[in-house]
């Protein structure tokens, strides 16, 4: 068994997600308050206003999450919640909530990790023009000095954004996300490298303001290639961090840790008339403590007549209630990729897989295709671990059902079921059996 003694295992949630609260006190509004009153843009009109509650029930989760034996918690802060207007005063209630929310962390021994950012804008910046603004990075600048004022004293973890291929490319280029806009390839840039800066800047702030030293990270959306045969390894690193479109994981990450973009990039960047001052990227690179990465399938790939082929799966390939073909090569080529390119210790942020399930007649969810799931791909991390790959933790998403972005609360990825017109908690089998891999340190995925 390949984890180390000290491998941090726990759940992951965001803000906009679990919450609720939506218009509770003071709180700002943000992107998907606002967008996803518009109708046709979320599944059946769903919408994160109470979600699960969250925000008056997390004394319980709380509870819950020490009883399963849980040991971190990756959670994010709602930026409007805790400055309503994006910039400039800071909510009372806001800082209240979670303030007690940490202190209830720490009286369950469980600890906590902060993501600054998971998708929530605030709508009074985007109405500013949101990541397009220049301003931007500074404002994301303040507000993770704001964070680190009031929460270091209770996290030595920081991630300072999540998924940027996403908010930014499903956000701004396709619409499908906040902010909805179909932006062309020069704008969405421009919303990239505004992205970027806000990191390299958050970092350095948090750094000079913490009170003790910390660890900084980011969460990468992670869909690596994987190599059909052995001989197609090389390959398919290579496509993994092909730097050409929005969904690219080098894009967003070699400019924090090698201080450039990717040369396919830069190409690409000059192809669209984009440009920015050489000085942007000494204030972009970073240090980063941990590669965080949120991976849940990927795609085989081969050489055919000299180019690189994706393929398509066998029909009898299983596939997850988001149409995500079930690949745990993933969770073992995709690390291994990370550390051969970057070298810093890599932790699994986000890997889980959404079923279609209900409670039984006996009111319980025997979900037992995600105990397996989670069995498979656990073993390809520890065998990427086993094979010198630095994995710290692995954070399984996510805790709860919750607000699964434009598919509503119709995907379920939790651990704990909610009855969504009770907000009832249920833990499903998956998580006594995520019980069970915690107290064996993952030893029991080998039985």
């Amino acid at each position: 068994m390949a984890f180390k003694k000290d491998f941090r295992w726990g759940v992951a949630t965001a803000s906009y997600q679990i919450e609720g609260a939506a218009y509770e006190a003071d709180k700002g509004l943000n992107g998907w308050d606002v967008g996803s009153a518009t109708p046709g843009r979320i599944f059946e009109g769903h919408s994160g206003d109470v979600g699960c509650d969250h925000y008056h029930k997390f004394r319980e989760d709380v509870a819950l999450m020490q009883k399963l034996g849980i040991k971190a918690y990756r959670f994010s802060i709602n930026w409007a919640r805790l400055i309503p207007a994006g910039t400039g005063k800071v909510s009372e209630d806001g800082k209240r909530f979670y303030l007690a929310l940490l202190e209830e962390l720490k009286a369950a021994g469980i600890e906590p990790w902060i993501t600054l950012f998971h998708w929530d804008y605030p709508y009074a910046l985007y109405q500013r023009g949101g990541w397009l603004n220049p301003e931007s990075p500074k404002w994301f600048e303040d507000y993770a000095k704001v964070c680190a004022e009031l929460f270091a004293p209770y996290c030595d973890h920081f991630i300072l954004i999540n998924e940027p291929q996403c908010f930014v490319g499903i956000g701004h280029q396709t619409g499908e996300h906040a902010p909805f806009l179909k932006l062309c390839t020069r704008d969405v840039m421009t919303v990239a490298h505004n992205v970027l800066l806000a990191c390299g800047r958050a970092e350095k702030v948090l750094r000079k303001t913490c009170p003790h030293p910390v660890k900084i990270g980011t969460a990468q959306a992670y869909w690596p290639a994987l190599p059909f045969r052995k001989e197609d390894y090389r390959l398919a690193e290579k496509e993994t961090f092909t730097a050409r479109a929005f969904g690219s994981v080098s894009y967003f990450t070699d400019p924090l840790i090698f201080g450039n973009y990717p040369q396919d990039a830069l190409a690409w960047q000059k192809e669209n008339g984009f440009t920015f001052p050489e000085s942007d990227l000494s204030i972009i690179k970073s240090q980063v403590d941990f590669y965080g990465f949120n991976t849940y399938s990927g795609d085989y790939v081969t050489e055919k007549n000299g180019e690189v082929t994706r393929l398509t799966p066998p029909m009898s390939t299983p596939k997850t209630d988001m149409r995500w073909n079930v690949h745990p090569d993933s969770l073992y080529y995709g690390p291994k990729f990370l550390w051969d390119r970057y070298r810093i210790p890599v932790v699994c942020t986000e890997n889980g897989v959404a079923l279609s399930e209900w409670k039984d007649l006996n009111g319980e969810i025997k979900d037992f295709s995600r105990i397996d799931f989670m069995k498979r791909y656990l073993r390809a991390l520890s065998k990427a671990a086993d094979e010198g790959v630095e994995i710290e933790g692995y954070f399984h998403w996510s805790f709860i059902d919750n607000f699964e972005w434009a598919e509503g609360v119709s995907k379920k990825f939790g651990l704990v079921h909610v009855d969504y017109n009770t907000l009832e908690r249920t833990p499903k089998s998956s998580a006594y059996y995520y019980q069970t891999v915690i107290e064996t340190n993952g030893a029991v995925i080998e039985e």
